[in-house]
């Protein structure tokens, strides 16, 4: 802030200031380097210094500023210069005293018996309003001007005067008299209120803050109160005071909502009794209707009676929201109280009454057509959704009937109106619709529905298998909203999770990886999310051997992801497929290796003796004569044995490398019994899919008899068109890939067998 002559300063937009202001002449906002704000420093003016970032002070009765900074380092230049203007240090956070008076002053202030107001006359409405301004920012002189108005009965004569003013349309003293009730209201006395919201005088206290100085016309408040605003019995009142009440909050409301100005930064906390007068109302309100037990029995008996009209059934219902509304400033105990209240009186009847759909059914239908463009409706339903289907919130009783029959019906009668959007957005390869407020809104369903998944068990299970949802839901993997597309994977991640059977069956009939696999590729080498979500998923079926996803997944999609080399789950992939696939080959030797893996990572001493009791403890009538019993640790094997199984490797080895392979897929898009694999491949991917109408079954591939994904063979998926592949190699060969780390393994293992004496063979073979 430049100062000139120590009397003006300016804020410029390169210093990262932004002024504001209710109003005045030389504020704005422009182009950077533009001037925003200029303002005189004024030499007994107090300015204070807030939260490190902000800088506020007073200019005239009704004009605060504020200077708000976006950094520290802007809001501590200007504060020293407007300390460098009025002499003081920089380290102080205020540079004047609110209230200059000296410490003999206060002192007497404080001896003095109490404020002496000047005589309620119209000559004198400017000096009371300089009183009441004045007294404002000092605790101590606030409080004795409230007492003095107390004790006075001051606020009585101000009305008075208000009247008279009216009258002779004394605009000046009107304004005056604006000035006075809005100081009052701003000393946040309950006493003062109770005096100004009373019958009588709360009509003229609204007529004061009429005249507002700033405004060019007069508001009509009292008008609008008096005309507009119509106060309807639906059920007849009582009880006088009751009806009192209600009259006095919706005014006092009204108030505080529509008649005093926003409070400045100044006066902010100066209304806290004004919000507490009206919160302690209400209590009352809801307290006494409560207890009118022959209200409350008219209520509903006009609601639940057939006779009633529409129009007046709709005032009922209005009224029984605002009660309810009212309800929440009850403590969390008495608010319990007041829904039991209206429990015992019927509610639910009503409410049954009222609405002509299931209420449940209203709920979902309402966040699904919230038009908010956030839909900060449709979020706070879905958590209200989640709150009802959450089965820990169900009375848990023996037999567990609420929860079996509320899920029954909730599956029965309200999951189709939940789902509406989703199938309607997904009946082709891409969503429908694919703007932010529907992904949005599909997010919202997405996660009720995964939620459902982790806490439903078989209700949801059978409606995401008869409804085919899941292949809905992975459409939405094309969106072109990531968070859409990840909310698709999160629900198949949760389903897997599970590992139940009947959902990896109806994965693989359906081929539900095919639309994981696509995203997957498409995305290409980015190392996003998606990326990793994905990764993620397959990993969990590695390391968790699901073997019948395992196996679907190496079949009809490894030439797909045999080229992803920077992580090692794939190939991990592979490897338990083979494995998996030579046991089913071979049972024995699987139950020799469950030996031997159990052996080679032994952890503790007593395992170590069960085994060496397995190994050496034999009788001697079940070895043969001159039989040797050693245990495979030994290190005295011949040569032969030793060779023979690095001879294998390399025999292999030398197949892998001039072998020739060609996989053809069979596609079938219309029955979804094949995968569809049309996919957009990103640069650098070397996979080239074709479809091909028929397959040579060879020995080995994965249709043909005996293999892992034939029909007949042990771990199978059914399906109405198998899966083929043909293989092709040089030299009459057919297999798969061989791996040296692999082979290193399986080797070990063999030699291993081979090291075995023949009495220990037949004893693990038997």
């Amino acid at each position: 802030m430049n100062q000139d002559g120590g009397c003006f300063g300016s804020v410029r937009e390169e210093e990262e200031a932004a002024a504001a202001a209710e109003r005045g002449p030389g504020v704005g906002k422009g182009a950077p380097g533009s001037l925003l704000l200029e303002s005189k420093i004024n030499p007994n003016t107090a300015y204070q210094k807030q939260q490190d970032t902000l800088i506020v002070w007073s200019e005239a009765e009704n004009y605060d500023l504020a200077l708000s900074f976006q950094e520290k380092a802007g809001c501590d230049e200007i504060w020293e210069k407007i300390c460098q203007v009025q002499g003081k240090d920089p380290s102080v956070d205020i540079t004047q005293d609110l209230v200059d008076e000296s410490e003999e002053e206060r002192f007497d202030d404080m001896s003095s018996p109490g404020l002496e107001l000047p005589s309620c006359e119209l000559s004198r409405l400017e000096e009371i309003a300089e009183l009441v301004a004045s007294s404002l920012p000092s605790p101590l002189r606030r409080e004795k001007l409230a007492l003095a108005l107390e004790n006075e009965g001051y606020i009585k004569k101000l009305l008075e005067l208000f009247h008279v003013c009216e009258d002779l349309e004394n605009i000046e003293g009107l304004h005056h008299l604006y000035e006075i009730i809005k100081g009052i209201f701003l000393l946040n006395r309950t006493a003062l209120f109770e005096v100004m919201f009373s019958e009588e005088c709360i009509m003229d206290v609204i007529g004061c803050l009429e005249y507002d100085p700033s405004l060019s016309q007069p508001r009509k408040h009292r008008e609008f109160l008096t005309k507009t605003a119509k106060f309807k019995e639906v059920i007849p009142i009582s009880d006088p005071e009751l009806k009192q009440k209600i009259h006095q909050t919706y005014r006092v409301q009204y108030i505080q909502d529509m008649v005093l100005p926003t409070p400045s930064v100044f006066e902010e906390n100066m209304l806290s009794t004004l919000h507490s007068f009206i919160f302690f109302n209400k209590v009352e309100i809801v307290g006494m209707l409560q207890e009118d037990e022959k209200f409350l029995t008219d209520l509903f008996a006009q609601l639940t009676d057939e006779a009633t009209d529409e129009e007046k059934r709709q005032e009922l219902v209005n009224f029984l929201k605002e009660f309810c509304a009212f309800s929440q400033t009850l403590q969390p105990q008495n608010r319990d109280a007041f829904f039991k209240t209206l429990s015992s009186m019927g509610i639910l009847p009503a409410l049954e009454v009222i609405l002509d759909i299931l209420l449940i059914n209203l709920i979902i239908e309402h966040m699904i057509c919230d038009t908010d463009p956030e839909l900060g409706g449709a979020v706070q339903l879905m958590g209200l959704l989640r709150t009802l289907v959450d089965p820990e919130n169900m009375l848990a009783t023996a037999n567990k009937t609420e929860k079996t029959e509320f899920l029954g019906f909730f599956y029965k009668h309200c999951m189709h109106v939940l789902t509406a959007p989703l199938l309607a957005n997904t009946t082709e390869e891409k969503p429908s619709k694919d703007d932010f407020q529907t992904a949005q809104l599909l997010a919202l369903v997405l996660e009720l529905l995964t939620f459902c998944v982790e806490h439903h068990t078989y209700h949801i299970k059978n409606y995401i298998i008869n409804k085919d949802i899941l292949r809905r839901v992975l459409v939405l993997m094309a969106s072109k909203h990531a968070f859409l597309a990840l909310c698709a994977l999160r629900f198949k991640r949760k389903i897997i999770g599970l590992k139940d059977e009947f959902y990896n069956r109806y994965i693989m009939k359906s081929f539900l990886f095919e639309p994981v696999v696509k995203a997957f590729l498409n995305n290409g080498s980015r190392y996003n999310l998606m990326n990793s979500a994905i990764i993620e998923m397959f990993e969990f079926i590695r390391v968790e051997d699901i073997k019948s996803l395992t196996a679907h997944v190496i079949e009809n999609y490894w030439k797909a992801l045999e080229d992803v080399d920077y992580v090692q789950t794939f190939k991990g992939l592979k490897l338990r497929f083979e494995q998996q696939r030579e046991r089913q080959d071979n049972p024995k030797l699987d139950s020799m290796r469950s030996i031997l893996r159990n052996h080679r990572y032994r952890r503790d001493a007593r395992t170590l003796e069960d085994e060496e009791e397995m190994w050496f403890n034999t009788d001697d009538e079940d070895m043969e004569d001159g039989e040797a019993v050693v245990p495979p640790s030994d290190k005295t094997k011949n040569d032969e044995d030793i060779m023979e199984p690095i001879s294998k490797f390399m025999e292999r080895k030398k197949l892998k490398e001039t072998e020739e392979k060609e996989v053809l897929l069979k596609t079938n898009l219309s029955g979804r019994q094949s995968p569809s694999f049309k996919l957009s491949l990103s640069s650098g991917t070397k996979t080239n899919l074709t479809s091909q109408s028929s397959a040579t079954n060879l020995p080995g591939s994965p249709g043909s008899p005996g293999s892992p994904g034939s029909p007949g063979s042990p771990g199978s998926v059914s399906k109405s068109t198998s899966q083929t592949a043909a293989i092709t190699t040089k030299g009459g060969l057919v297999g798969l890939v061989d791996y040296p780390d692999d082979d290193e393994e399986d080797d070990e293992d063999e030699d291993k067998e081979e090291s075995l004496p023949l009495s220990k063979k037949a004893k693990l073979e038997s």
